[in-house]
């Protein structure tokens, strides 16, 4: 649940049930960003699984899904979370009961009774307004604005209402005081000057003092600065200092923007106050990109895997929403991509937990997962058949260990001193033809650790790990200084260079975005509670000799535990995080994500996510080019657990009107399987200008160490058909399934083809 989303009061609303759906009227319009189903107790089971969320205006014209998904099968409440969105009416559906079972419509009919006042508590649902992290879109620049009141405080202060727009959070606008304080209603006018399309106004509480946090509000908009119609938005902020947002649904032309107080958040007095206040404007999909519906998942995707069939692999702990001891079993999801459903299982066959391990995608498309909360054990799914196995357990208990597959096929690990006793975590491998592991002395974790204040319980953790040529492996960090790793006989460590100026950055992203290029970015010098960073470095192995670490752009935003993606063509976006890493929590949540450009070094920001997306969050790239994010939390009864996702469509894929762009298409059949070395002809169904493996990933803890791009050369031959040329060196193409895109000269990617480079 947002811990800091208002529970929106219930009296007025009226509730109606119609079969498998309730509608809730609140007779308002109010930011509302999750809904709370509280499932009925005296059952013992959850009435709800497959579930759907639209919203409406009118009662009459409802959205598609803003939310949809599956939930557990169990009595615990479910936050359903979605876009923060000024309406009036939302209806909740059910697809289907859980375990199969009837009883839905019933069980409508409670939560209605409930919703509207009834003491009895089988089931219940609950509305959440603002979260107050969930930021607008980019601000309107506010040259030539204007901006009256209806009272100021000119008397005792300078507290003017051109204050809000001085660009100075530390002045501010104050409803009159002196001599006498006026009464509720305060407004504010804004007066852009010009009509302008606007999508939210932000509001910022005055930076000193709590005396007039505005608590109950209403917006409106208007053209001639006469007429303003019903409310855009409406609701209660909360009486803390975050900045507070209201978005517009719809968006709405307007030149005139009134933001009317109608109370005091903490009751103090009959005042009103404001720091600073911006509007937003449209929102352009083709440069911001845009988020589909949240998803709901019947657990805390911790780690992901892309798997073949177009779909994803996701698993918790023993627990769907918590963590803890060493159980021998594992919660599991797989959602699939085409339909948007998602199963749950529940694996014991192998004996082991998988919370916190190390992933790594084998070179037949398989997934070795290892350690955790059962620290020596190893597990391998094999999508093809849909079965967990046992592989040998490791030689050295581990959790929070880095791995990575190797150029001959092999799986190589290091680090992990979160579980498995007190010992040196030092480096070995996983050998794909006899399925044992093998010691690796020569590689010390001690050498690969950040300097963290707690020791090697925090500082051998998360490591970013790069496959090359040889069985080498080149880590780059989250410590500062980077090492050379050999892994025949028993291995050896060397230094390279420092990763330039930067400091350690544990829980920071590292992302292999061309063939020897890498884009590290974030991190923190500490595990928690030290500030995170916004730098970001890009590190160069194709000179023959250490790596060329240089600093690019930076983020916007500090961020630790955040994921990063590659994309077919070369950029890269980060997703989530904290400006200051605190486990389990969503303060200092970075809710805008950013796109990296290798052609111009710089940073820029995306539309913005409906739920934060911090500790144990994954994102990965989807096979149509898009991207899903999803997970945090898994604290048990905290207010932080985040059983979703969502997927994010890139800019590439959008116009300004938020259609999709036409694609190109492979139109020729691919091989499942392409050699080193090989050629590959295939024909596309108009021109393109590039072509990219994309090697599927598997991500937790911030970590994916499976991703890499890999843009392939191609001739275009006379029939207008192309000719790719597979690179021959396994420590490039690291063996494993791809996926293949073709992009336009506009950078638009196909729909990959999904083949295994062996």
């Amino acid at each position: 649940m947002h811990p800091t989303a208002p529970v929106l009061a219930r009296s007025g609303w009226n509730v109606t049930t119609s079969g498998t759906s309730l509608t809730v009227d609140m007779h308002r319009t109010a930011t509302v960003s999750a809904v709370v189903y509280q499932p009925r107790r005296t059952s013992g089971r959850s009435l709800l699984s497959e579930y759907s969320i639209r919203l409406s205006e009118d009662g009459r014209h409802w959205s598609k899904p803003v939310a949809a998904g599956t939930l557990a099968d169990d009595t615990s409440a479910k936050t359903l979370n979605f876009a923060p969105q000024g309406i009036r009416y939302l209806r909740l559906t059910a697809t289907t009961t859980a375990g199969g079972r009837s009883g839905w419509a019933t069980g409508a009919e409670e939560i209605g009774h409930q919703a509207v006042g009834s003491a009895d508590t089988r089931a219940d649902i609950q509305l959440l307004g603002d979260p107050g992290f969930a930021g607008a879109p980019a601000s309107l620049p506010v040259a030539g604005w204007t901006v009256k009141a209806t009272d100021e405080e000119t008397g005792q202060a300078n507290d003017r209402a051109a204050n809000v727009l001085d660009g100075d959070p530390a002045t501010l606008w104050h409803s009159q005081w002196s001599p006498k304080a006026t009464r509720f209603p305060h407004a504010l006018t804004i007066d852009m000057h010009r009509t302008t399309t606007v999508s939210a106004l932000t509001y910022t509480p005055r930076p000193t003092g709590v005396n007039g946090r505005i608590g109950t509000y209403a917006i409106y908009t208007s053209l001639d600065g006469v007429s303003f119609g019903t409310p855009v938005a409406s609701g209660h902020w909360a009486d803390d200092s975050t900045v507070k947002t209201a978005l517009f649904s719809p968006q709405v032309p307007a030149r005139y923007v009134r933001l009317v107080a109608l109370s005091e958040a903490g009751q103090r007095g009959t005042w009103s106050s404001a720091g600073e206040i911006r509007l937003s404007g449209a929102v352009d999909p083709s440069v911001s990109g845009s988020w589909g519906p949240v998803t709901g998942f019947p657990l805390v995707p911790v780690a992901t895997a892309m798997l073949p069939g177009n779909k994803l692999l996701a698993w918790s702990a023993y627990a769907v929403d918590r963590y803890g001891g060493s159980n021998g079993y594992t919660q599991t999801a797989i959602m699939d991509l085409t339909t948007g459903r998602v199963t749950q299982r529940r694996v014991d066959n192998t004996g082991h937990d998988m919370f916190c391990p190390g992933i790594a995608m084998l070179a037949d498309g398989r997934v070795l997962v290892t350690g955790g909360s059962n620290a020596t054990r190893a597990s391998i799914y094999d999508p093809r058949t849909d079965a967990w196995t046992s592989t040998a357990d490791m030689n050295i208990g581990r959790g929070y260990q880095a791995m990575t597959l190797l150029s001959n096929g092999d799986a190589f690990v290091l680090g992990g001193s979160w579980s498995g006793g007190d010992g040196p975590k030092d480096g070995e491998v996983w050998s794909a033809s006899t399925q044992t592991w093998r010691k690796l002395p020569g590689v010390p974790a001690q050498s690969a650790m950040t300097a963290d204040p707690r020791g090697a319980y925090r500082a051998d953790n998360h490591m970013w790990l790069h496959a090359t040529s040889q069985g080498r492996v080149l880590q780059l960090g989250p410590s500062k200084q980077m090492n050379w790793i050999t892994t025949a006989g028993n291995g050896s460590i060397t230094p390279a260079d420092p990763r330039a100026d930067s400091a350690d950055a544990m829980n920071g992203n590292a992302v292999s975005y061309d063939i020897g290029k890498l884009l590290t970015l974030g991190g923190a010098p500490a595990y928690e509670n030290t500030p995170a960073t916004r730098r970001a470095y890009t590190v160069d192995l194709n000179g023959g000799g250490q790596p060329v670490v240089n600093r690019t752009g930076d983020m916007a935003s500090p961020r630790a535990f955040s994921n990063s993606v590659v994309l077919p063509d070369g950029e890269v976006a980060v997703f989530g995080g904290q400006q200051m890493p605190v486990p389990f929590s969503d303060a200092t949540s970075v809710m805008t994500p950013e796109i990296w450009s290798p052609a111009t070094g710089r940073f820029t920001p995306l539309a913005n996510m409906a739920v934060p997306r911090n500790y144990h969050s994954t994102a990965n790239l989807l096979p149509d080019g898009r991207i899903f994010s999803g997970g945090g939390g898994l604290c048990g009864d905290c207010a932080t657990n985040h059983l979703d996702g969502a997927v994010f469509t890139p800019p590439y894929l959008l116009n300004p009107d938020g259609s999709e762009k036409p694609r190109p298409v492979i139109t020729s059949s691919v091989p499942d399987r392409l050699a080193l070395g090989s050629k590959l002809s295939l024909t596309t169904g108009s021109p393109v200008s590039s072509f990219a493996l994309v090697r599927s990933g598997a991500a937790t803890h911030s970590v994916d160490n499976d991703q890499r791009r890999v843009p392939l050369a191609f001739r275009q031959n006379g029939d207008g058909s192309y000719e790719l040329s597979v690179p021959n060196d396994p420590g490039v193409a690291l063996p494993g399934t791809y996926l293949l895109f073709a992009l336009n000269a506009d950078g638009v990617p196909s729909i990959a083809k999904v083949v295994t480079v062996s």
